[in-house]
């Protein structure tokens, strides 16, 4: 047993989860779950969670939610102060469910770096389709909830991931891991989960060349 402590960079989205689901099996203790959270708009950034629905996510898992609330001009500096927080509960290691974009990874470790604790990627440099199924086959369940309409059809929104979605998204050459933004999913229940996550749909909107599903 490891029994190191670390915070989550958490999006509510399939990769996140997995990455706490597996770092939560080698050992580690989560204290918190950290999510950014538009200023002065109830929703998360690039998710588009409200707090609500975070905080159901927070207690069916049993673990603390840090809201970063921030616009871009202070998005490092307000990330950073929360790590802080985490740190402050024990965090010795930040964990991301990035996969293999360098950029992030490199402004995910800048972040830990400048705070003095260590980032970790349990996804990193793995299969993406792989992954998929991983997450699939470990019995957790998401919903699409944002896709970019330049890849997928605003039809894809609400959709459970199943296999047989998969294999519709990789029809139409989108990215099957969507790790390039093609699509943002919401995981509403699995092994990690005390209970699943009840929401009710509230409608579509589209917005910059992105259709989200709008949820409470």
């Amino acid at each position: 047993m490891i029994n190191e402590k670390f915070v989550m960079s958490f999006s509510g989205g399939k990769d996140s989860i997995l990455a706490l689901y597996r770092m939560i099996k080698l050992g580690y203790i989560p204290v918190a779950l950290l999510t950014t959270i538009k200023k002065e708009e109830d929703k998360s950034w690039t998710h588009g969670l409200t707090k609500g629905l975070l905080l159901k996510v927070s207690e069916s898992l049993s673990i603390p939610l840090i809201t970063v609330e921030c616009n871009v001009s202070e998005y490092e500096t307000k990330f950073e102060e929360a790590l802080h927080k985490a740190k402050e509960l024990g965090a010795t290691i930040c964990a991301y469910g990035d996969i293999d974009i360098q950029e992030h990874m490199n402004w995910d470790i800048d972040r830990c770096t400048s705070v003095g604790i260590k980032a970790k990627f349990p996804l990193w440099k793995e299969n993406r389709e792989k992954l998929v199924y991983e997450f699939i086959d470990t019995g957790f369940t998401t919903v699409i909830k944002t896709v970019n309409l330049k890849y997928l059809d605003h039809k894809f929104l609400g959709k459970k991931l199943t296999e047989e979605l998969v294999l519709k998204i990789k029809e139409t050459d989108a990215d099957i891991c969507g790790e390039n933004g093609e699509y943002h999913t919401f995981v509403i229940n699995g092994p990690i989960f005390k209970s699943p996550i009840t929401f009710t749909e509230k409608g579509k909107v589209v917005d910059n060349g992105y259709a989200h599903l709008i949820i409470e």
